[in-house]
Order: structure tokens, then C-alpha cells, then sequence
């Protein structure tokens, strides 16, 4: 009889943790998610909403602003866990030896319908600038410059391609480096005033949706031109974490909202997870679909625990 009712409480005891187990979140070393940001607004206001999301699951988001290079090395290293601006395809020259020894894995489209090239004014176009191949024959108009973003960033490696192909007759200029918010201080600047100028462009971005601005034709298979934006992660992450694997597989953005949680922080130096915070609080339905077979890190209600947070 002893060794029945033993049997009876080892199986009970069995099943209790089964069944929480069966209901369990992510594994206690799967609470600190490590992401990398490169420094973009799009990409900051989306790592930031989803931070805010982690955040009323349980998690510990944490985010590292790094260069393109080096979060790619960093994923491969396992010193990031995943990245939410994986443009292509700009950067395929940047991530391709990553996913072909399968050390960064691309697990979901988070936007279609982007756009990232060469852009001037539209009033530059309308001069007879609409192409690549215009670009050569009026370089003392441009003053030799074509603005760039941040060192290391892909559009800059794919300009000073450019710059460097012969072919391209593009000998007069030089590829100016500086910040995001740099680089549109120039073309406002210099917009204002009808001065010439070529910089790089991209869409989502709520600045540059108000410009009247022309991408460049003519740019070959250099990656400029539609894009399409992937979450990536480190090798193997999805399945250590499952349940922060499946939010980051569910994400998806549109342009009209990047747009919309970029602009307080272009044009008024807004906190991009704040800004993020703000605008899920105003469009709490947004966050319903990421949360598809996802649990709060101890196992709870998703959707419930995030909007209660969004409500406080």
C-alpha cells in the first residue's frame, strides 16, 4: 500500500511539472535579449517597440549600438542575439558569408515596400538628373559630394563602389560620411537654398517622406532599389528561445507606422522606445498579431500582460 501511494505521489508530482512545463516560457539564460542597434531610426523605434513588448512579457532587453560589420561579427560571436535592420538587398555583400556558414540566420520579414538609393531634389531632376549615368557630367554642380550616413554603413560601401567603377564616370566625387541626422542637415540646408546635392535616401522615414526628392535610376544590381527588411539572429537562437523566437518571427511593421514613431524622434529628439511606447499605447490591436503562440517569459497571457503594461 506504501509503495502505492508513493507511486500515486510520484506520478502526481510528475504531472505537475509536465504540465508546467508544457506551460512554461523560456529557459531562465533566454531573459537577457541582446540587441544590436546601428544607429537608424527605423531600426531604433522598432527594436524599441519590440523592447517595450519584451518588457511587459518579463524579459530584460538590453540594446547595443553598433556598426553593420560588427553585428554581424557580434551575431556570429553570440555577443548579439538579434538584429530587427537587416536591409536587402543592400547588405547582401555584408551578411552573405554569415548566412551561407549558417552563424546569422534570417527567421522574418519585418517590412516590405522600402526603398533605400541615391536621391536629389526634385527640382535636380527636373534639371535632366534622373539617372546615375546624369551624375558625371555635373559634378562641380554637386560640389564633388555624394552625403552619406554613418562609417560602415552599407550605403556607403555601395557609393564608394560606385565612386570607384570607372564605368560609372563618377571620378569627380568623394563620399561624404556623417550621421543620419548630419547628412539631413546638409539637404535641408542645402534644399532651402535650391543648391545641388545628392545624398542617400530610404523609405520608411518621415523627413525624407516630406522632401521632394527623386531616386536615382540606373542603379544595377548594386542592391539600391526596392527593399525588403528581415529579422536576423544569431545560429541557434530561435530554439534555445523558443517563445522570444516566435515574437521575433511574428513581427511586422508597415511604413506608415515606422513613419509615424520615427518622426518625434527626427524632428524633436524624442526617445525612440519612448516615442515606440507612445504610439503602441495609442494602437494597443498592433501588437495582437506578434503575440501568436508567444507567453509572457513565466508562461502567462501574452496579449494580457501586455496590455496591462500598455495601459499603465
Amino acid at each position: 500500500m506504501k509503495s502505492f501511494i508513493k507511486s500515486v505521489a510520484a506520478a502526481a508530482v510528475l504531472g505537475v511539472a509536465m504540465a508546467t512545463s508544457a506551460f512554461a516560457g523560456d529557459a531562465a539564460s533566454c531573459k537577457a535579449v541582446k540587441f544590436a542597434d546601428v544607429g537608424w531610426t527605423d531600426i531604433q523605434v522598432t527594436t524599441g517597440a519590440t523592447s517595450v513588448v519584451l518588457e511587459a512579457l518579463g524579459y530584460e532587453p538590453a540594446v547595443s549600438t553598433l556598426s553593420v560589420p560588427v553585428t554581424l561579427a557580434s551575431l556570429k560571436n553570440k555577443d548579439i542575439d538579434a538584429f530587427l535592420g537587416n536591409w536587402m538587398p543592400s547588405m547582401t555583400g555584408d551578411i552573405k558569408a554569415y548566412l551561407d556558414d549558417k552563424s546569422v540566420e534570417q527567421i522574418g520579414t519585418n517590412l516590405e515596400g522600402a526603398g533605400y538609393g541615391l536621391v536629389v531634389p526634385q527640382y535636380v531632376a527636373d534639371a535632366g538628373v534622373k539617372s546615375l549615368a546624369d551624375l558625371g557630367a555635373n559634378a562641380d554642380k554637386f560640389g564633388g559630394k555624394i552625403y552619406g550616413i554613418e562609417a560602415g554603413n552599407d550605403g556607403n560601401r555601395i557609393i564608394q563602389t560606385m565612386i570607384d567603377d570607372p564605368k560609372n564616370n563618377l571620378k569627380g566625387f568623394q563620399l561624404v560620411e556623417s550621421s543620419e541626422a548630419g547628412m539631413l542637415t546638409e539637404a535641408e540646408k542645402a534644399m532651402k537654398d535650391n543648391q545641388w546635392i545628392i545624398f542617400l535616401g530610404w523609405t520608411p522615414h518621415p523627413v525624407m517622406g516630406e522632401m521632394k526628392i527623386h531616386y536615382l535610376d540606373g542603379m544595377g544590381d548594386s542592391g539600391f532599389g526596392a527593399a525588403t527588411v528581415y529579422t536576423v539572429a544569431r545560429q541557434g537562437y530561435t530554439s534555445e528561445c523558443p517563445n522570444v523566437g516566435q515574437l521575433l518571427k511574428n513581427l511586422k511593421f508597415d511604413l506608415a507606422m515606422e513613419g509615424a514613431m520615427m518622426g518625434p524622434v527626427l524632428k524633436d529628439s524624442a526617445d525612440p522606445k519612448e516615442t515606440a511606447r507612445a504610439w503602441l499605447k495609442a494602437h494597443p490591436d498592433a501588437v495582437k498579431p506578434w503575440l501568436q503562440g508567444v507567453t509572457t517569459f513565466d508562461g502567462g497571457d501574452a496579449a494580457a500582460a501586455v496590455a496591462a503594461a500598455l495601459k499603465s
